[in-house]
């Protein structure tokens, strides 16, 4: 067995895997992308997503260089070289360069400040995840900074309300995702909606709910139409 078998892969988890035996494993059960080889070869990371798992394997995307470059596969834990958490990613220096041309990464400095009391495990994902990770320069003038917070237990309104304002005023905009057990959702919509339900992304659909944390409640699923109506 994998040592990183018994490991929980959450979603915006970010894996070095070995590239050769990884593009020999996806071309083998995959209609690959043209860009993906080279990609995987330059930059051997892939980002763990919210899926469903099948026997073993983790339920990957792999990033290209353009915006319209994603694809989802699934990665088997002995492809992985070793694992990176947004957390892990909070302790990586950022040259001055990159801070003073780039606004997310800035910004990333800004909210570390801010959030120095907030107990739970969170850190960058997106670009400026990828980037920290990787070293590549993907983060752009133009970049928001994303954020994941893994809130295992219950989070209520105040609390979520209390991080909304204090990423506010910032050099980027910062778009703050909540992943829990069950599902993931917008930060920003939980605290303005709460009670009310909010869109929840489960890995087998995007639902309506009132509760993120419930995997006994009963959701609704939301059509395509739905779904655009609701601006995700």
């Amino acid at each position: 067995m994998s040592h990183h078998e018994g490991h929980a892969f959450q979603p915006h988890y970010l894996l070095a895997v070995d590239p050769k035996q990884f593009i020999e494993a996806v071309y083998k059960y995959s209609s690959v992308p043209e860009w993906v080889e080279e990609q995987v070869q330059t930059t051997p990371f892939v980002v763990v997503r919210r899926g469903l798992a099948t026997g073993h394997e983790i339920p990957i995307g792999v990033r290209g260089k353009e915006r319209n470059q994603r694809w989802a596969a699934f990665c088997h834990p002995k492809l992985v070289k070793s694992i990176i958490t947004p957390s892990q990613l909070l302790t990586r220096p950022i040259p001055t360069s990159r801070v003073n041309a780039t606004p997310a990464l800035r910004t990333l400095d800004f909210l570390k400040d801010r959030w120095m009391d907030l107990d739970r495990p969170w850190g960058p994902q997106g670009s400026v995840g990828f980037e920290l990770a990787t070293g590549s320069h993907v983060a752009t003038l133009g970049s928001d900074l994303d954020i994941v917070i893994y809130a295992e237990n219950r989070m209520m309104a105040d609390e979520a309300n209390f991080l909304c304002a204090r990423a506010m005023n910032l050099p980027a905009t910062v778009d703050i995702r909540v992943e829990t057990p069950v599902c993931g959702f917008s930060l920003r919509e939980f605290a303005s909606e709460s009670p009310a339900a909010i869109l929840m992304r489960a890995p087998n659909g995007i639902m309506l709910g009132t509760d993120p944390w419930d995997d006994e409640l009963t959701i609704k699923y939301l059509t395509h139409d739905a779904v655009r109506s609701r601006h995700i």
